[in-house]
């Protein structure tokens, strides 16, 4: 019972984190700094990365309508006005093609070097200076950007060249835990003229492959051989994230119509010194 109370809070920090960009990761690391899970490393391991499918899940239904590519009913883009080219979104098809290309950059390192990065790099010290490191930069960007209009101001809008420079963003957050893979997309994503309400959406989106494509291959590493209890505790985590993603994603998307990401920037570098103290004094 102490493990499935520890799973839930799990998913409920991956719930809340993956979407904000605070970083998933670095709160999961800090997390099990504190409270420890009664699983093998490699287990682990596996755990805080595919806990993130019941987040996932939550993204596919809220945005089913702008994501599934197939179907009559609000095609505003068919292939064709008969036969099987009338059940096809174009313009989804499109929006996919641009996701793959976004996901490029950190498909190639993560497949590569994901062992090399989380060796050198999933610490208490990296996942602080790398939140304060954003959190700044949160800062930054959305004072110079403040009384400037945005270039593109739909998902519509983002063009290849524009996918594939938000990738690159994204893989400061392959590399790096802490810096927060919705929060390295959104800040590329404002630098580069897309307006907040799209960086975030469109976050959400890459978000899918990403995130399923890193679950599946930390699955396929530690293999199928799950014990009742790391079957239970899986479970329970997913379930937990993707309830708790719903809410917190129809929040941030009603948040920053309003407000911007400062409040986020400054909750990065507070939390990232705290880390940092504990950390010298031996706490974490």
């Amino acid at each position: 019972m102490i493990e499935i109370l520890k799973a839930i809070l799990f998913g409920i920090v991956e719930g809340i984190t993956e979407w904000l960009p605070i970083s998933s990761t670095g709160h999961m690391i800090l997390l099990d700094e504190i409270v420890k899970l009664n699983v093998s490393e490699d287990f682990y391991s596996m755990f805080q990365v595919v806990i993130q499918l019941g987040a996932i899940l939550a993204v596919v239904i809220i945005f089913w309508n702008k994501i599934w590519p197939f179907g009559k009913k609000g095609n505003r883009a068919p292939l064709s006005e008969n036969g099987i080219g009338a059940w096809i979104k174009g313009d989804i098809f499109v929006l996919w093609f641009h996701i793959l290309v976004s996901c490029v950059p950190a498909a190639i390192v993560g497949v590569l070097w994901d062992d090399l990065f989380e060796e050198l790099f999933y610490n208490p010290t990296c996942v602080a200076l790398a939140l304060i490191v954003f959190g700044v930069a949160f800062i930054i960007v959305e004072t110079k950007k403040h009384g400037h209009n945005a270039k593109i101001n739909s998902v519509a809008d983002i063009t290849y060249t524009t996918a594939f420079l938000i990738g690159m963003f994204q893989l400061i957050a392959a590399i790096f835990p802490g810096t927060s893979r919705s929060g390295a997309t959104i800040v590329g994503a404002l630098i580069i003229g897309v307006a907040r309400t799209v960086a975030a959406e469109y976050t959400f989106y890459l978000a899918i492959p990403v995130m399923l494509g890193a679950s599946l291959l930390k699955i396929v590493k530690f293999g199928l051989s799950f014990t009742p209890m790391e079957a239970v505790i899986l479970v329970v985590g997913m379930v937990v994230a993707f309830v708790v993603s719903m809410f917190v994603i129809k929040f941030l998307m009603d948040y920053i119509k309003k407000h911007d990401f400062k409040v986020f920037g400054w909750y990065r570098i507070v939390l990232g010194i705290i880390v940092l103290v504990c950390g010298f004094v031996g706490l974490i």
